[in-house]
Order: C-alpha cells, then sequence, then structure tokens
C-alpha cells in the first residue's frame, strides 16, 4: 500500500512539473538566395522546432485590386519555388513548419488599411488575394507544412468583407488539411470575426508594456497585467490555443513603449530593454497550458552577418536575447 501511494505522489509530481511543448519558432525570413544547412544550423542550436516560411504579394496602393506575386522580380525565398526549397531543407533538421503568406504595400503603408473605393473592386480584390491564398494552402499541402496562416494584420478588408472570409476558409480547407490560424495584430485580434473556423487563435503580439526607456523585467511583467486577461477571456470564448504569430522587441531605447514600431530613425541602441522586455513576455506566456508558443520576429539566413550589438533593429541574433530565447526554447521543447 505504501509502495502504491508512493508512486500515485511522484505520478502527481511529474504532472505537476512536466512542461507542455511549446510552438518554439522563428520568422524565417526570405532572401535572395536557396538556404542549406549551414543556414538552418543556427535555428536548430535556438531549441527552435518551428519555422515560419513566409511568402509576399504585392500591391501598389492601398485601394489597389491586384495582388502580384510569383514573379522573377522577387527575391527567391518569396516565390514559390523558394518557399518549397526552404520548407524541404528545414524540414531535413525537423523543423516543423508555418506557412505565412503576406503582402507589402508599396512604400511600406500598413495593411491593416487596405480597403477598396466600390464593390467592382472589393470583389476584384477578393479574387486577386483569394488565388494568392489558395495556391499557397496548396503549396502547404504539397509540402506538408504543419500549419497555414490565412493572411496577416488585415483587419480593415475583414471588416467589410467579413463574409468573404468565412467563404475563403471554407475554400481554403478543401485543400489543405493542417491546423489553421490568422495573424491578428495585437490591437485587432479582439474583432476578428472567425475564430471559431480556425486551429489558433493568432496574434502578432507587439503589445505595449512600459513607457520607460530601459524597461526592467518587473516593469514589462507589470505592462502585461494590462493585456492578458483580455487574451485570456478571448482563449476561453472560443476554447482555441493562442499562438504569436509574431512577437519580439527591438533592441531600442523604449522598446516596450510601441513594440510594433520599425522606423530605423529610433537608433538608440538598448540590449537591456530587449532582454528584459523579451524574459516578461516568456515568463507571462510559455508556462500558460493554453498558450501554443510563437515565432520570434525575425531571423535572418546568414545568421553569422545580421544582428550584433550594435544592431537597434528586431532580429534577436548575436545579441545578448538570443541566449534568452535559446534558454526558453530549451526548457519547452
Amino acid at each position: 500500500m505504501k509502495t502504491y501511494k508512493l508512486l500515485i505522489l511522484l505520478l502527481l509530481l511529474q504532472s505537476c512539473t512536466a512542461q507542455v511543448e511549446k510552438i518554439n519558432g522563428v520568422s524565417f525570413v526570405a532572401s535572395r538566395n536557396a538556404v542549406n544547412e549551414k543556414h538552418v544550423s543556427p535555428v536548430v542550436k535556438l531549441n527552435a522546432n518551428y519555422a515560419a516560411v513566409m511568402p509576399f504579394g504585392f500591391v501598389k496602393s492601398l485601394n489597389s485590386t491586384t495582388l502580384t506575386y510569383n514573379t522573377n522580380k522577387q527575391w527567391f525565398g518569396e516565390t514559390a519555388k523558394g518557399v518549397k526549397q526552404y520548407v524541404e531543407t528545414l524540414q531535413k533538421h525537423h523543423i516543423k513548419i508555418m506557412i505565412k503568406p503576406q503582402i507589402w504595400v508599396w512604400h511600406g503603408e500598413f495593411t491593416g488599411f487596405i480597403k477598396m473605393t466600390s464593390e467592382e473592386n472589393w470583389k476584384a480584390f477578393e479574387t486577386s488575394y483569394s488565388k494568392f491564398i489558395l495556391e499557397y494552402a496548396a503549396l502547404a499541402e504539397e509540402v506538408n507544412a504543419d500549419i497555414f496562416c490565412i493572411g496577416t494584420e488585415l483587419e480593415t478588408f475583414i471588416k467589410n468583407r467579413p463574409n468573404f472570409w468565412f467563404q475563403l476558409i471554407k475554400k481554403i480547407k478543401t485543400v489543405y488539411k493542417g491546423k489553421l490560424t490568422y495573424a491578428a495584430n495585437w490591437d485587432e485580434f479582439k474583432r476578428t470575426p472567425f475564430w471559431g473556423e480556425l486551429d489558433f487563435i493568432g496574434i502578432d503580439a507587439y503589445f505595449p508594456v512600459s513607457d520607460v526607456k530601459t524597461p526592467t523585467f518587473e516593469d514589462a511583467m507589470e505592462g502585461w497585467k494590462n493585456h492578458l486577461p483580455e487574451i485570456k477571456a478571448k482563449q476561453k470564448a472560443f476554447n482555441k490555443p493562442v499562438l504569436f504569430t509574431e512577437f519580439g522587441y527591438r533592441s531600442v531605447d523604449f522598446s516596450g513603449k510601441e513594440p510594433w514600431k520599425s522606423e530605423r530613425s529610433m537608433q538608440g541602441v538598448n540590449l537591456e530593454a530587449q532582454v528584459n522586455t523579451t524574459k516578461a513576455l516568456f515568463e507571462t506566456f510559455w508556462h500558460q497550458d493554453w498558450f501554443a508558443g510563437g515565432f520570434v520576429w525575425k531571423w535572418f539566413i546568414n545568421h553569422e552577418q545580421v544582428g550584433g550589438e550594435q544592431n537597434h533593429m528586431f532580429t534577436p541574433q548575436n545579441k545578448p536575447v538570443e541566449k534568452i530565447i535559446k534558454s526558453y526554447y530549451e526548457a519547452f521543447k
């Protein structure tokens, strides 16, 4: 009897301390070139188990009806041929895949503001976007991608054309049998209408957590208290795991104030701010059983040539924060 009780106790202790495997991902940035083992090895060393591979389509303006993609003017990694080559190379190293097609508006305007000027133009744009997404959904099925993301930060498009999106999801499911998500902006996910049709509540997690020039870990932890209840409420309402389709902070002063900003005019390098905000994000979410994981923004293929301690942009590569990410990915792999 004593032996039986001891066994039960040990099993209970194991269940309390065991960590749930997370999606420990990198946003694997498209390049001009094909990738090889040298490019994938740093991803493996980071203890990442997923990579988001991101083909691109381009529109000339926020009200352009035509999405241009898969052309010989694009970088190799942004095209279907490049995506397939990237995926196959990553999979050889046991990295799972999310394919995440994205739109780039010329001059870098925000995709969330894409809006047509007439019903005719809306229908033309819907036709163009459907073709773009369904082709990459079919490619995701072909290469056995684990997750497919149906769009990224397209709130105005969704708000104006919700029925289109519900129908598009149905069409995607006829060609792709894996798991689906959508990458909602941090202030958009509360209004996204179709979470019930997807497998993950996807969020690009650029939530503001501190107005301080160099936020401490404690500052950032406190800042998450403003957002965590809303995230948990949405998760509970749909009973879907939350996935951070993008997350990360720049190594710059005030990194936690408006984390979505990428202006190069912000050049005050602050490695400590990046470390503290990143650690707070991991401590807030990676222990939650309803949280699926996320994809750090962003990871370039030429690891030895990017990032570094004088770099003020998002990439964690060759910065102190890389060790923070590696340690959490190790703990939850």
